[in-house]
């Protein structure tokens, strides 16, 4: 039986917390662990999901404001990539852009900084199993693909996958392993703009690539996310010459360039 994604509601929560740790994956590129009483329960049950992190001022020890006045102050999106519910514990990763108020905050907020989590307000969730998957997507969809592709090849350890991520160069790669039935694939951009490799690097595959080729289409389950300007090419790819069904693919722009508040659709 062919898999399906379902959407579903969540509660919305807004949790006041603290930044308890900084851990660098690659230049530009860190992980941080936010830790807090209000975490106890949360749950994210989609690879695809996004909080909304909201940014105090990062003043050691400043007393955790309220859900309300939580509103209040900047936030982003981002996927939550690992969490104990028990423990009060959830890890995130950040792109460290000098020009986003969240990649500021990621890299130069002391420990103990207060800041605020909301959501997922949804999630969309993979039900049944998937034969091949492609993933793609830039430094900002890194968290999504490590949870997808975990999800993935948990769900069809004898499946077919191919995953491209965009960085600058080889320096810029944070650790990820492929499981078996997976190829990585690094796309370099170098000093071009984010995603024009990437586009390129999806504008060169053919039906031949297709993960899972003796699969029915309905059978592959496509993902891509990065800039904006990867939705037409990745379009094209999965829907016309790879023939999937649009109801089993996720296309859409993480970001887009000039647009420092651009949240991609849910």
């Amino acid at each position: 039986m062919a898999f399906t994604l379902t959407r579903r509601p969540n509660d919305l929560v807004l949790r006041p917390v603290r930044l308890a740790a900084r851990t660098a994956l690659a230049p530009h590129y860190v992980r941080v662990r936010l830790e807090g009483d209000a975490l106890r329960g949360f749950d994210s049950p989609g690879g695809d999901d996004h909080i909304r992190v909201f940014f105090p001022d990062p003043v050691i020890g400043a007393q955790l404001p309220d859900a309300d006045a939580l509103r209040a102050f900047p936030s982003r999106e981002y996927t939550p990539l690992e969490w104990d519910a028990a423990a009060g514990t959830l890890d995130l990763e950040f792109v460290l852009h000098e020009h986003g108020v969240g990649g500021r905050w990621a890299a130069r907020a002391p420990l103990g900084s207060p800041v605020g989590v909301g959501g997922p307000r949804g999630s969309m969730l993979i039900e049944g199993t998937a034969r091949g998957w492609f993933l793609a997507g830039d430094e900002t969809a890194i968290p999504a693909i490590r949870r997808l592709l975990a999800e993935l090849s948990t769900a069809s350890p004898h499946g077919a996958g191919l995953v491209l991520i965009e960085v600058p160069d080889e320096a810029h790669r944070p650790v990820i392993e492929a499981p078996p039935g997976a190829e990585l694939r690094w796309v370099h951009r170098g000093a071009a703009p984010a995603g024009s490799a990437l586009v390129a690097a999806v504008d060169a595959l053919t039906s031949e690539d297709r993960p899972a080729p003796t699969a029915d289409p309905a059978e592959v389950f496509a993902f891509i996310a990065a800039e904006h300007t990867i939705v037409k090419p990745g379009r094209a790819l999965v829907l016309d010459r790879w023939g999937l069904d649009p109801d089993r693919v996720v296309v859409k722009g993480y970001w887009r360039r000039g647009e420092d508040e651009y949240h991609a659709p849910h």
